[in-house]
């Protein structure tokens, strides 16, 4: 059994000299067969000459690539689904927020049979109020979206190959990982940890990209905001004609009395307001088809010490490809 590790990177020459020692020390104890495979998401820092020195240092064991620019963590993930070729891989995050220790729980768990291995940290120390918050947004958000989404699940998981080809063979430019683990299934079962703090480096989550990431997984998985665009609307028009109905019983019991100028004027402004908000969220729709019809690919590599599977469509079609590569 061959066992790769993805290892998403940005900004991360702080903590990614301390990371490789402490992963290796454990896949040493575990004796498995591994590579590292390390995602440069655009760098700013010194991360990718840290990864050059990485593979001279552990050559064929290391294997690495560095995007054209920053692409995002999502794109990250797919260039290392595709470069891994393991029978089962793990994704986890450079910081060590994700304890290697835990490799060796997830490979016993792997051993019985389950195709996705899951990885679900606690909120122990985390604040109050970003506690609740989450929760909150969990408890709705499953509401609306057609697969189940955990709180304190995240991409750190095993994958079995089988998983990994079946993400692969998912075409879409949006994507959103944490839905599309859900979404394949296959055999999957979950433990907890306790949530560890950074090593090193500064955080890559602000409160902007948290609200982007929460949208991104609202809208991924459903069209039911569009849905309640109707429903409100309906609801809108129904309560127009009931007032309207109410104004001429009035009119014609006691008279015409003063027009309602503040009233009028915050149906004006409350109606515009939600008009807007739904033009929003059909934009946003559309934007994502506006997105998927270009076809572009999921990110650019500018260097690679392996040969990687071209992120084109037509590969993206067929589970576990393996076609095209550029080697840096």
């Amino acid at each position: 059994m061959k066992l790769s590790i993805v290892v998403p990177c940005y900004n991360e020459e702080a903590v990614l000299s301390r990371f490789d020692d402490t992963i290796r020390a454990v896949l040493a104890a575990l004796a498995v067969e591994y590579e590292l495979c390390y995602v440069d998401d655009g760098s700013s820092d010194g991360t990718l000459a840290r990864l050059r020195s990485l593979a001279q240092q552990h050559r064929g064991t290391t294997r690495y690539l560095s995007f054209s620019r920053n692409f995002g963590k999502e794109p990250a993930i797919l260039a290392g689904l595709r470069a891994a070729d393991g029978d089962a891989v793990i994704l986890m995050d450079a910081d060590l927020q994700h304890p290697p220790e835990l490799i060796e729980k997830m490979l016993d768990l792997y051993q019985l049979g389950h195709d996705q291995v899951v990885a679900k940290r606690t909120r122990h120390g985390d604040r109050p109020v970003r506690t609740a918050l989450s929760r909150l947004y969990y408890r709705a958000v499953n509401r609306w979206v057609d697969v189940e989404l955990t709180d304190g699940v995240g991409d750190f998981r095993l994958l079995s190959r089988t998983a990994v080809d079946a993400l692969l063979s998912l075409p879409e430019y949006n994507r959103f990982s944490k839905g599309l683990f859900s979404w394949i299934g296959f055999d999957t079962v979950t433990f907890d940890y306790r949530n560890a703090a950074r090593e090193a480096g500064e955080t890559k989550w602000h409160v902007g990209s948290l609200v982007n990431y929460g949208i991104d997984g609202m809208l991924s998985f459903n069209s039911r905001p569009l849905r309640l665009a109707i429903y409100a609307g309906l609801t809108l028009a129904s309560l127009a004609a009931l007032y309207t109905l109410w104004i001429i019983g009035a009119a014609l019991v006691g008279g015409v009395t003063a027009p309602g100028y503040v009233t009028l004027v915050a149906i004006i402004v409350g109606l515009g307001g939600l008009q807007m908000v739904m033009l929003g969220l059909i934009g946003e729709y559309i934007g994502r088809i506006y997105y998927e019809a270009k076809r572009r690919p999921h990110f650019l590599i500018k260097e690679s010490n392996t040969a990687v599977p071209a992120p084109t469509p037509a590969d993206a079609t067929r589970a576990g490809s393996r076609a095209g590569s550029r080697a840096g």
